[in-house]
């Protein structure tokens, strides 16, 4: 059974910086590249949104929000996936969620506040 470990969420102060990781355990490099990854979140009140998101056999694709300040990458040796969150704002406070395939992580709390 796929496990997503993620990792990194906290409180930041406006104007910061953040990187989430996310594990995709229990699988190979092969299928591990094989799906579609990215980020969601969710803040209060608000449905999920989607932040970034790498397609497999496909490009990049951020969020009119976050495109410029935050970047998606991947490591398939380690089977990991990051958000590097820069210039933080107090809106990109939110829960932020990996998802890979059909797989969602429990969850981060991303706090940008001063």
């Amino acid at each position: 059974q796929v496990q997503l470990v993620e990792s990194g969420g906290g409180l930041v102060q406006p104007g910061g910086s953040l990187r989430l990781s996310c594990l995709v355990s229990r699988q190979i490099t092969s299928t591990f590249t094989s799906n579609d990854m990215g980020w969601y979140r969710q803040a209060p009140g608000k449905q999920r949104e989607l932040v970034a998101t790498i397609p497999a056999g496909g490009s990049t694709r951020y969020s009119d929000s976050v495109a410029g300040r935050f970047t998606i990458s991947k490591d398939n040796s380690k089977k990991k996936v990051f958000l590097q969150m820069n210039d933080l704002k107090p809106e990109d406070t939110a829960v932020y969620y990996c998802n890979w395939g059909r797989s969602w992580g429990k969850g981060l709390l991303v706090t940008v506040s001063s």
